[in-house]
């Protein structure tokens, strides 16, 4: 998985209960997930379509880091899903544990909002990466 994006976790970052607030972390990992759909499928013109099911697993705490990580998992004609984690991070002892897992599916669009294809050389690039055999960093294809 990449790493997408890192966030100190701040007191005005919390909930009542002194924990990283849920539209907090929602915001943040949607915010990663669209933009590596859009490094992914060459184009700023996607929208969040779908969230899945998200696992609050373990709270975050205050002066944690919150490291989002994701990777696609299934590109279709319009549509591309990834798959996300937060993880937080101990800056003492570097420990990762993850907070919260979901997909995220988004939807290619044009200007008037209408679901467009995405073009082939991003489809084939996303399969080989979901296949294992290209890192997502690498435009090669």
């Amino acid at each position: 998985m990449e790493l997408l994006n890192t966030h100190p976790i701040k007191k005005s970052d919390l909930g009542f209960h002194g924990n990283l607030f849920g539209g907090k972390i929602l915001a943040w990992v949607d915010s990663a997930a669209s933009g590596l759909s859009m490094q992914l499928c060459d184009s700023p013109r996607l929208v969040t379509i779908a969230l899945d099911e998200c696992r609050f697993i373990k709270p975050g705490k205050e002066g944690q880091l919150l490291k989002i990580y994701g990777k696609p998992v299934k590109v279709g004609n319009t549509s591309i899903t990834l798959y996300l984690e937060a993880r937080s991070h101990s800056v003492y002892t570097g420990k990762q544990t993850v907070i919260l897992h979901t997909q995220i599916t988004f939807v290619r669009i044009d200007d008037e909002g209408n679901p467009i294809p995405i073009s082939d050389r991003a489809k084939n690039r996303i399969n080989q990466i979901i296949e294992g055999n290209l890192d997502i960093l690498d435009k090669t294809i």
